[in-house]
């Protein structure tokens, strides 16, 4: 059987990185990607040249509940990284750049490299908007096979994968990250070591030399739980997880992660790169910078609501799909998260029909409370191709006049 050859590609400091190229005369300087539409870039012209420069806010004196989504590697030098509060960073960087998150060009740019990689490799996994598995295996079958020996068939496949970093950055002008390996698990490992625009690759020897010193957490999979229990037991790094009992890992994790944890430490995995799933759902959700209040913020929490209607009705007419279940999230100032959802008569891409959907996912939910965050969310998808095949057992939805909710007597 002919060995696998398994690519993780990942996009080094995505969000940030593109910003970047908006703003090259940020280069070199920390910024944070997580600001609101008041941290946009101020632009002025000098009316006596012509030349644009920019104002950039910082982090100096934020306040607020946002959130970090990604960071450049000088700001992660400061300790700043994705998933922080905002106003932490602020503290460990004051003097970052703050810029707004952007996902209408991410999301340009992900469909770029995707189609550059798909140009030379086509048997790609996608898991997201900065980063895809794939499948090298028939595609460097010819230069390997020619090979005379182990190292010259390793030059091959590192040649084919450096191909792949230059077409990602003559189509995007970004650098990427890649870790080639036997199978999945390891590649994603290896994509993380030489970050960033990196290119790993792991082959005999490497197990031992360059995974089992990483911690027990650089495994996908493994998470902060997990890894504190293992430290109960002793057990730190991944060489610590495979030299451990097997038996003594099923009885304190259960036979399936047990197992999985002791095949994990030793590279195994037989997981195949998928090259097609349908998604179960799309969704579009925001965190507020302050929380909103159904009653005195009606207004913004109106315009919010349309938007993240109209932003799924766009995400699902560009992947195309329609779908009948249509639900909402929110989350009060509590961080008690609520969900409701309901099943229309048939799909729909259209973005009125899911805010009249959504709209009365709101009605069964208490607005008393202040609102942290707001989600809208289609399910039960099917290719929009296939709409006018379906046939539907559900009642008809009623227009209602409502396209918001109803709270103290105030339609919002």
């Amino acid at each position: 059987m002919t060995p696998r050859v398994i690519a993780h590609l990942d996009m080094d400091a995505f969000y940030a990185s593109v910003e970047l190229l908006r703003h090259p005369e940020l280069a070199g300087r920390p910024v944070v990607i997580g600001g609101g539409r008041a941290h946009r870039p101020v632009e002025r012209v000098d009316p006596a040249t012509g030349a644009i420069t920019r104002t950039f806010a910082t982090l100096k004196g934020y306040t607020g509940r946002g959130v970090v989504t990604t960071a450049t590697y000088e700001a992660r030098a400061l300790g700043v990284h994705s998933a922080m509060g905002m106003m932490k960073a602020a503290a460990l960087a004051p003097d970052a750049v703050v810029l707004p998150v952007d996902f209408d060009a991410y999301r340009h740019c992900s469909r770029l490299f995707k189609a550059a990689v798909r140009a030379i490799a086509p048997q790609i996994e996608d898991r997201g908007i900065d980063e895809i598995y794939i499948d090298l295996t028939d595609v460097c079958a010819p230069q390997r096979a020619a090979a005379g020996t182990t190292g010259e068939a390793t030059e091959a496949v590192r040649a084919l994968a450096q191909s792949i970093k230059d077409a990602v950055r003559s189509a995007t002008g970004l650098s990427c990250s890649i870790g080639i390996a036997p199978n999945k698990l390891l590649a994603k490992i290896a994509s993380d070591l030489d970050k960033p625009d990196g290119l790993t690759v792991i082959g005999d020897g490497d197990l031992e030399r360059r995974i089992w010193p990483l911690p027990a957490r650089r495994i996908n999979g493994i998470g902060p739980k997990s890894a504190a229990r293992l430290a109960e037991m002793q057990i730190h790094s991944i060489g610590e997880l495979a030299h451990a009992d097997r038996d003594v890992l099923v009885a304190r994790f259960g036979r399936a992660q047990g197992e999985w944890m002791h095949d994990a430490a030793h590279g195994r995995d037989a997981r195949a790169v998928v090259t097609h799933s349908e998604p179960r759902s799309i969704s579009r959700e925001t965190t507020f910078e302050r929380d909103l209040s159904a009653t005195r913020d009606r207004d913004a929490l109106s315009r919010i609501f349309t938007g993240l209607c109209d932003g799924v009705s766009d995400d699902l007419r560009r992947k195309g799909y329609a779908g009948r279940t249509i639900g909402v999230k929110l989350r009060y100032d509590n961080f008690v998260t609520v969900t409701r959802d309901r099943t229309i008569a048939a799909p729909t891409q259209d973005a009125a029909t899911i805010r009249r959907a959504a709209g009365s996912c709101l009605k069964r939910i208490a607005l008393e409370r202040r609102i942290r965050l707001l989600g809208v969310r289609v399910g039960g998808l099917i290719p929009a191709d296939a709409v006018a095949n379906f046939v539907s057992e559900t009642t008809p939805m009623p227009v209602t006049p409502s396209l918001f909710d109803t709270v103290a007597g105030t339609n919002l």
